[in-house]
C-alpha cells in the first residue's frame, strides 16, 4: 500500500492551518487576556510568565526579548539551581515538570506582588509544577491567562492531586488549537504493522503567534490609554544595553534578565 508523500511542503501546510486556526478562533480571548494584563500593568504589576518542556520557548516569547515588554519576567523551575537550592543535574530530569512541590519554591524565588499577573503556558495543562502554580497564584489573588491546547488537555488526567487541570484554574482560556499528543501528522505504520508516531508539532509555532499577538494587542490598549510602552529593544544594535538598563532599573529585581 502506497501512502502519499510526506515531505517539507506537508509541513506547511499543517502549520498553515495551525497558525490560522488560532487567529480564526483566538482573537477575543487574547484580547480579554491583554485587557487584564493592562489592568495588571496600571496598578504597578508586571507579567510573571511560566512554562515548562517545550513551552518554555513561549515565556522567552513573553519575557526578556527584543520588542517585548520591560515588565515581564519569566519564571523557570531552572530557577531554583540559581536561586535555590536545586542540584544542577536534578533539573536536566524530563520529568520534573510532574513534582507539584516546585512550584510554591519557584514563587519563593521572585519578588511576586499582588499586583502581578500569570501567564502559564502548558500544552498538555495536566502536569503537577503547572497545574500547582496555577493553584497558588489563583488562591493569591493574582489573575491567570492560560495558554494550553484543549483538545490534549481534555483528553488527559491531570498529574495533580486535585484532579485539576491548567484551564480550569485560569480567568481566561487561549487554545493554542494542537491536536491531542502536539504532532499533527501520523506516520505510516511501519512493515511490521507497528506505529511509528506522529511528526510535525505545532505549539512552538502557535505559541509565538500567540505570544506577539498578546504583547502587541497589549501595546495597542497602552498607547490608546495615552501611556508610554516599555519595550526593549535589540542589545545587538548601538544603545540597546543603555536603552533596556535603563528601562529595566525601575522594576529591579523584579525583572530579571534572561540568560545568554
Amino acid at each position: 500500500m502506497s501512502h502519499p508523500r510526506i515531505n517539507q511542503q506537508t509541513a506547511v501546510h499543517l502549520l498553515q492551518d495551525a497558525f490560522n486556526k488560532v487567529v480564526e478562533t483566538q482573537q477575543p480571548n487574547i484580547a480579554a487576556a491583554a485587557d487584564l494584563v493592562v489592568q495588571s500593568l496600571n496598578a504597578g504589576g508586571v507579567i510573571q510568565v511560566f512554562g515548562t518542556g517545550h513551552s518554555r520557548s513561549f515565556a522567552m516569547e513573553i519575557a526578556g526579548r527584543a520588542g517585548g515588554l520591560v515588565p515581564a519576567n519569566k519564571l523557570a523551575i531552572s530557577d531554583l539551581v540559581f536561586y535555590g537550592d536545586l542540584d544542577p543535574d536534578s533539573v536536566l530530569d524530563p520529568l520534573l515538570e510532574r513534582d507539584d512541590t516546585l512550584a510554591a519554591r519557584v514563587l519563593a524565588a521572585h519578588d511576586i506582588r499582588p499586583a502581578d499577573i500569570f501567564i502559564i503556558c502548558s500544552n498538555s495543562g495536566g502536569n503537577g509544577s503547572t497545574v500547582e502554580l496555577a493553584r497558588l497564584v489563583t488562591d493569591q489573588g493574582h489573575r491567570l491567562i492560560a495558554v494550553t491546547s484543549m483538545n490534549h488537555t481534555t483528553q488527559i488526567e491531570s498529574r495533580h492531586r486535585s484532579g485539576k487541570k491548567l484551564f480550569q484554574y485560569a480567568d481566561v482560556v487561549i487554545d493554542n488549537g494542537g491536536p491531542f499528543g502536539d504532532a499533527s501528522l501520523p506516520l505510516p505504520a511501519s512493515t511490521g504493522g507497528d506505529p511509528q508516531g506522529a511528526i510535525t508539532a505545532t505549539s512552538s509555532l502557535t505559541g509565538a503567534l500567540i505570544a506577539q499577538m498578546l504583547v502587541t494587542e497589549i501595546c495597542g490598549l497602552l498607547l490608546e490609554a495615552g501611556r508610554e510602552v516599555p519595550v526593549l529593544i535589540s542589545a545587538n544594535i548601538p544603545g540597546g544595553d543603555e536603552h533596556n538598563d535603563r528601562l529595566r532599573a525601575d522594576y529591579g529585581d523584579r525583572v530579571r534578565t534572561a540568560g545568554p
